[in-house]
């Protein structure tokens, strides 16, 4: 599943201003532009209702920590056998939902159970690989799965991941009952979602007893709630021009972290010309991804040269594969006797993809490409057209979703590419063990940057600006949630 940049910004008190339009220091608001339709993320796609709930709502067995690690949730520890295909996990004692009712190894079941038979959105097929869940004892539960899979435990970190309990799935779209911090106090579709310290949290209590989830409509607004002191912290800024005014300010803190969302130049490699890796391989030269960044996102963000984030153990630079080389891009088209391709560029209207779509265009033209650049409503006319329906030559958008690698092992995404070697390596990598794995995926990465299957433009940054006297907020977005309850103020 493929979605478009989630901004997220946290509004509430300036340092020492007291302008805030907050109620106190255990207040938090936190201002969003990817806004939930409802509350449901097992029917709903998209990254707003995981980012706003989970971690914060709704809980896992495990959670993936700052540094991309998995780490223990509502599972006190676990424990996998020598052929790795059966999970025991220790459950935490004393935990309940927020309904009153007593989590266990049956709620385990349930939850995991439910995702095949239920869920609609946000990966449901990651638990296809699961044969059955056993509960010798309320405060153990046991995984078995059909085959050893590292990814499996990996997409328990995220949305399929969350425990539900059986009396409080009644009216998900409506009524979150988790097992989190926090629970959902107020909620107004498009403008707010509310949320107050769980009385029945098993775990320390949140510093920030209230937080308000807002929807701000761009980051101008953001940025000037910031300056009036209605916002506490801006975080993933969407506009990096507009950090000048915060740098140096001592009332703010401005850091720079990772995200997992890499910004794609698509190329179809199921149509003409993109049909050939010599032209996909002459866009790879005659883009200078570094120009791209600089333009797009004020020089913010890292190169990768592949489908990897820095925080995936498989990562490594392959960004020197393809350095920049015009006379080598027009060679390539020379060879293959396409010396004047014309593509239609379907850009959809983000401003980074906008932006970045300019300087491609112009530095494929200046190697011998006719681009026709072609606007496009994002997301109902690019998810249907583009991402659908297939119909189109080569497009560009951010791939927010962890370990989304995977895609160019399924010759049905909308990347049009089909490589059956890559789809046997992804396969051998989820059932290796952890060395076996990380050198099967950087084998994947290797080939599909060979190939030339996109054009992996640039790692957009996690942008964050903060009143000086919050900590607790993460450096690096690591997955789709944003966890608020380790933010406290000094």
């Amino acid at each position: 599943m493929l979605v478009a940049t989630a901004l997220l910004v946290s509004s509430g008190c300036a340092a020492g201003a007291g302008l805030s339009g907050t109620s106190g220091p255990d207040t938090l608001t936190v201002a969003l532009t990817a806004k939930p339709d409802n509350l449901d993320f097992t029917r709903t796609a998209g990254a707003a209702i995981p980012q706003a709930l989970l971690d914060n709502v709704y809980e896992g067995l495990v959670r993936l920590d700052d540094a991309g690690a998995i780490v223990p949730l509502l599972a006190a520890s676990w424990t996998i056998s020598p052929d790795r295909t059966v999970y025991e996990f220790t459950l935490r004692p004393d935990v309940v939902f927020s309904n009153g009712a007593s989590f266990t190894s049956e709620d385990v079941r349930f939850s995991i159970e439910r995702v095949t038979t239920d869920w609609t959105a946000n990966g449901p097929a990651a638990m296809a690989v699961v044969d059955r869940v056993e509960t010798p004892r309320p405060d153990l539960a046991r995984v078995v799965l059909r085959r050893p899979s590292n990814e499996w435990l990996f997409a328990m970190t995220g949305p399929v991941g969350a425990m539900f309990s059986p009396t409080g799935v009644a009216q998900l779209a409506t009524t979150a009952i988790g097992t989190g911090p926090y629970t959902v106090t107020r909620w107004n579709p498009g403008s707010e979602l509310q949320l107050g310290a769980n009385p029945r949290y098993w775990g320390p209590a949140p510093a920030m007893k209230h937080v308000r989830l807002r929807y701000f409509a761009d980051a101008t607004a953001q940025a000037n709630a910031l300056l009036s002191g209605g916002v506490d912290v801006i975080y993933s800024l969407g506009a990096p021009q507009l950090l000048g005014q915060f740098a140096g300010n001592p009332r703010y803190r401005v850091t720079e972290g990772t995200t997992n969302g890499e910004v794609v130049l698509s190329m179809n490699g199921a149509v003409a010309p993109f049909d050939d890796v010599r032209v996909r391989r002459a866009v790879m030269y005659a883009v200078d991804r570094k120009a791209v960044r600089d333009t797009a996102y004020a020089g913010y963000g890292q190169l990768i040269g592949s489908m990897v984030p820095p925080t995936d153990p498989w990562y490594e630079d392959l960004t020197g594969v393809y350095p920049y080389d015009p006379d080598r891009a027009r060679a390539l088209l020379a060879e293959a006797g396409a010396p004047h391709p014309a593509v239609r560029f379907d850009v959809p209207n983000l401003p980074y993809a906008t932006a970045a779509a300019q300087v491609v265009a112009s530095q494929l033209q200046q190697v011998g490409f006719a681009v026709q650049i072609n606007p496009v409503e994002f997301p109902a006319v690019w998810l249907d057209r583009v991402f659908t329906r297939h119909d189109y030559q080569m497009s560009v958008i951010q791939h927010v979703e962890p370990h989304d690698i995977v895609t160019f092992g399924n010759p049905k995404f909308y990347w049009g590419y089909d490589n059956p070697a890559v789809t046997a390596l992804l396969a051998e990598a989820d059932a290796a063990d952890d060395a076996g794995c990380v050198t099967r995926m950087r084998e994947v990465a290797r080939t599909i940057t060979d190939d030339a299957a996109a054009d992996w433009l640039f790692l957009f940054p996690l942008l964050v600006v903060a009143d000086s006297d919050l900590t607790g907020l993460p450096r690096n977005a690591t997955s789709l949630a944003l966890d608020v309850s380790r933010v406290r103020r000094g």
